[in-house]
């Protein structure tokens, strides 16, 4: 479990969001919303050690990772992270392969075993037949799959969406988010910062950043 404690986020005059509590459970699929420069990517950079609050905690299964040097955030990126960005952060003139192999590399997986992996986790998002194809050649829909299944080859714990499904038609946004679904149900931790009212409503929770508010998806209108 995740937890932060009284978290503050402040730059000079501005607050972004302050005392903030968040409690993350395996299995969970969490939203946070809010109006554009409200916070969400910063939230979300916080909980992934890439930047650091002004104060307060962030606690994985009771260890400070505030606390952390660079060797133990180095750490926690690798074994227990995964990001997933709108522009999918992959290498454009690599192969789906070489891409998948960065993740493959935490994992610390080699020859056979490592290409079964990563076949695995294509034939989840539908794209088992472009191992060796080239990303460039992907359309924006299929590199964010392969981004997917960079995720699924690492198996992070926490898995960070900053608006993965923001460029994206509705149909590979339900795609996108229920292979997320299907993440947080082998355990992971799943929080998708995220405009769209449709992800919003099949979300397990709902943070507004910048607000003290938390509610669940049953709250939610409009929720099929």
């Amino acid at each position: 479990m995740l937890e932060t404690t009284a978290l503050t986020m402040s730059f000079g005059d501005r607050t972004l969001w302050r005392d903030l509590d968040l409690t993350l459970k395996p299995g969970s699929v969490t939203a946070l919303v809010g109006a554009s420069g409200a916070g969400k990517s910063t939230l979300l950079n916080c909980l992934g050690l890439l930047v650091a609050p002004t104060s307060g905690r962030i606690e994985l299964d009771g260890r400070d990772l505030t606390a952390l040097g660079r060797s133990g955030v180095r750490r926690f990126r690798r074994d227990q992270l995964g990001y997933l960005f709108q522009n999918y952060a992959l290498i454009d003139d690599m192969t789906v392969r070489e891409n998948l192999q960065v993740a493959i590399r935490a994992r610390r997986g080699r020859g056979a075993a490592a290409r079964a992996t990563m076949l695995q986790a294509l034939r989840q998002v539908g794209l088992d037949d472009q191992l060796d194809g080239r990303v460039s050649q992907l359309s924006g829909g299929e590199q964010q799959r392969v981004a997917l299944a960079r995720l699924m080859v690492k198996q992070p714990r926490l898995v960070l969406a900053d608006e993965p499904t923001g460029a994206l038609d509705q149909a590979n946004t339900e795609t996108v988010i229920g292979l997320l679904r299907e993440m947080a149900g082998t355990g992971a931790m799943v929080v998708i910062a995220t405009h769209d009212e449709w992800v919003r409503g099949v979300c397990d929770e709902t943070v507004s950043v910048g607000q003290p508010s938390l509610v669940t998806a049953g709250d939610l209108p409009g929720r099929t």
